[in-house]
């Protein structure tokens, strides 16, 4: 599930000298950036949301009343759970870092493998896995109808009440309401050149020169594509121990082209959802950087180029509610 952040860089792209420091000092407004600021205003349905996140926190959706969507999905901890990988009813171990549930609407699919076209589909996935919830949807329904307050909630929304469909559609509701506008960096790009610091504005710089923005653009910073993790180096090879989660797109599609492809994730409040990659062992943001340089540009990155990149991608940290993450 999604707390791991793998910095995909475009395969084939080599470094470019630093744009000038001109385009960092230009007023924002006057810009034409990749990166696009998160609305600061939805149109969801308050009732859908407020009932979901009464499900996102409810335990009684796993197998034994112990794990819930935030278990794994901490909104504490930047929407995911700062482990490798999740732990489920029984503590039973997840094979692949858990992505952040932050903004996850922006996702052109869901889970690193996209096998989750639709927030509704992919809820099936946690709640039926054996080793997340272990549950089932008829056993679900029917803990929920037995609780009045949630049969009185269902019956006010949905005039079927409590079926699978509406718990699906509560929960999706409420996670779509779970954007985090207004990081420094969305007010920079709405005109604010205060909101960042020299050394921040440099590491934009560099990281538009790398290439970054071919893979991680838009209002999400990435989500909207795939890429395959190894482009100019094998990152399994020198890792080793190859997994079925390492297969990524693979195992959805079954094309040999797919094999180690995964969806490019989202860097925003990519600062709070250590570890990194998919398979969550990238401890920091700096070894994160510095692995896609190498596997993905074929570079060993400065070390000075790493740590302005890394400020810069401190200032995608927003707000949820309006409060500071």
């Amino acid at each position: 599930m999604y707390a791991a952040i793998a910095i995909g860089l475009s395969p084939g792209v080599r470094s470019a000298p630093v744009v000038p420091a001109l385009e960092a000092e230009m007023p924002a407004q006057k810009r034409h950036e990749p990166i696009k600021p998160i609305p600061l205003a939805m149109d969801l349905d308050a009732r859908k949301v407020a009932l979901g996140r009464m499900l996102f926190n409810e335990p009684r959706l796993s197998r034994d009343n112990t794990v819930s969507c935030a278990s794994c999905h901490d909104l504490r901890k930047g929407g995911a759970d700062g482990k490798k990988h999740p732990v489920g009813i029984g503590k039973s171990e997840g094979q692949i870092n858990t992505p952040s549930v932050f903004n996850c609407a922006g996702n052109v699919k869901q889970f690193w493998d996209g096998r989750a076209a639709t927030l509704e589909e992919q809820i099936d996935g946690p709640l039926q896995a054996a080793a997340e919830m272990g549950s089932t949807w008829p056993e679900v329904a029917g803990k929920l109808r037995a609780v009045p307050e949630y049969a009185a909630l269902f019956k006010n929304i949905y005039s079927d009440g409590v079926q699978p469909r509406n718990i699906r559609n509560a929960i999706s509701e409420f996670e779509r309401s779970l954007t985090t506008p207004n990081s420094r960096f969305d007010k920079f790009l709405r005109g604010d050149d205060s909101a960042l610091s020299a050394d921040e504005k440099e590491g934009y710089c560099k990281f538009k020169s790398y290439g970054c923005t071919s893979c991680h653009q838009g209002v999400n910073v990435g989500g909207n594509m795939f890429e395959t993790l190894g482009a100019m180096a094998d990152y399994f090879a020198a890792r080793g121990g190859v997994t079925k989660a390492d297969y990524g797109r693979f195992n959805v599609t079954g094309k040999s082209e797919d094999r180690y492809v995964f969806k490019v994730p989202s860097l925003r409040n990519v600062a709070l959802t250590a570890p990194y990659l998919h398979d969550g062992t990238a401890e920091t943001l700096q070894k994160a950087v510095a692995i896609m340089g190498r596997y993905q540009l074929g570079e060993e990155l400065p070390p000075k180029d790493i740590e302005q990149i890394v400020k810069f991608l401190h200032t995608l940290t927003g707000e949820y509610e309006g409060h500071p993450l």
